[in-house]
């Protein structure tokens, strides 16, 4: 066997391995890179609903309100148990505040009502933080994937021969790889 040909198997064998071993970091990156390009429109940590209502009856205003009716507002939203404070940033404008992030603001003049439920986005967020880096110990095992890839890419590169490597068809695929990013450096 000639060691050209010895080099291209080794380079399939690695190539797969590390392709199957870094599949999950590929898709974590790939998913958290998408949400976090985009967002203007998602949240990749958070869920936002917002919900407009009015309330009927009739609010007192600021020297009125107190906790206790405060609580019973929050009744009809499943909320009475995550209050932690209110205040009145207006005359006539009453925000509550909720653990977790979620909140209550009433025009207490009009009743005219917005609640706001913020949720932590499970799958997404994880990925995102993941993304960000959340410690030394993801460093590492990132770093471990960068060369990981740089492997795979190099493998990759010489596994094939003739028209479909890189004297062929895959070095101008590289070639265009290489310069479309190099004009968004240039240009954007």
């Amino acid at each position: 066997m000639k060691w050209s040909s010895s080099i291209r198997k080794w380079s399939r064998l690695i190539h797969r391995d590390l392709s199957f071993f870094f599949a999950g970091m590929v898709l974590i990156y790939a998913i958290s890179d998408i949400v976090m390009n985009h967002r203007d429109t998602i949240n990749p940590n958070f869920s936002i609903e917002r919900k407009e209502y009015k309330i009927t009856e009739k609010l007192p205003g600021k020297e009125g309100m107190k906790k206790e009716k405060v609580l019973t507002l929050l009744q009809p939203l499943g909320e009475e148990g995550n209050y932690t404070k209110h205040y009145f940033p207006k005359a006539d404008i009453m925000k509550v505040f909720l653990k977790g992030g979620s909140n209550l603001q009433v025009n207490v003049s009009t009743g005219e009502a917005v609640y706001e439920s913020v949720t932590r986005r499970p799958l997404i967020g994880a990925m995102a933080r993941l993304h960000y880096n959340p410690g030394q110990w993801w460093t590492y095992f990132a770093d471990i994937f960068a060369v990981g890839l740089i492997i795979i890419t190099l493998s990759g590169v010489i596994m094939l021969k003739g028209n479909k490597g890189i004297i062929g068809r895959g070095g101008i695929e590289m070639i265009v790889g290489i310069i479309i990013p190099v004009l968004f450096l240039l240009f954007f």
